[in-house]
């Protein structure tokens, strides 16, 4: 395919998955179950988190997170006591246990109670098309309390590596405002120029098909690579095309 001719293809496979009936399969759901803003940012960076393996499960379990705090997540977190984290014990999805959700809890009060929530500590340290660095100082961020060294596993570094897939997946159902309605779009103090697409089995697969991609790790350089061809097709909103490359990977097995 020309230039021309990729960008028609992956521009029609976005209006064709970035739909209402994608929210039925997809974690995403889990921050649209909520009206107030906290509710709905702390719903879906838990759900984003344990967001690798089976996406049923991802979905039970995301869902299974919010029973746990009386689906009130803003108000638990900020009033949890000792005897309800206690709740939590029997909680494990895959490698994320009842220690890791545990701190979580309490990082994300920190987060709120000293740093301005969430968004706040996203949008200070953005870049004008990367949000890599931020993503980075998100994690010194929210590890700065005391923490079992395990956990840290559960938050990516772009900056050490890693492509950080569920933080950038997270970002774009906070950031991406369209509406199409499927990402929530409620942070406005961050560009969608800033985006970057979630790089993970299914979206680097197609994106080497495509030519996209020609690194072999999804790694931070893979995902550097990908950024740069898809902000040549839209720089305004590059991170849209997750919606053609998952597409295709997950339900056409392109």
């Amino acid at each position: 395919m020309t230039p021309t001719e990729l960008k028609e293809f992956l521009d029609e496979k976005v209006l064709q998955y970035n739909t209402l009936d994608f929210i039925e399969s997809d974690p995403v759901q889990i921050p649209h179950l909520f009206t107030q803003k906290e509710d709905i940012e702390i719903a879906g960076f838990l759900s984003a988190t344990i967001a690798w393996g089976n996406r049923t499960m991802i979905i039970k379990n995301s869902h299974r997170m919010m029973d746990l705090m009386g689906n009130t997540p803003f108000d638990f977190i900020m009033s949890h006591t000792d005897n309800d984290l206690e709740r939590l014990e029997s909680f494990v999805h895959r490698t994320f246990n009842s220690q890791d959700f545990s701190f979580f809890i309490q990082s994300l009060r920190n987060i709120y109670a000293n740093h301005n929530g969430l968004e706040a500590v996203f949008a200070k340290n953005q870049e004008p098309h990367s949000m890599q660095k931020s993503i980075s100082d998100f994690k010194n961020t929210f590890f700065e309390i005391p923490h079992l060294h395990r956990t840290q596993k559960h938050i990516s570094d772009p900056l050490n590596g890693s492509a950080a897939k569920r933080i950038n997946m997270y970002l774009r159902w906070m950031c991406r405002q369209d509406n199409k309605g499927v990402d929530l779009g409620i942070w406005k103090s961050i560009s969608m120029a800033a985006l970057s697409c979630p790089l993970d089995v299914h979206s680097g697969n197609v994106a080497r098909k495509l030519g996209l991609l020609s690194r072999k790790q999804n790694d931070a350089k893979a995902l550097q690579e990908l950024d740069s061809k898809l902000r040549e097709l839209d720089p305004n909103d590059p991170s849209k095309y997750d919606f053609a490359l998952f597409g295709l990977g997950v339900f056409e097995g392109f």
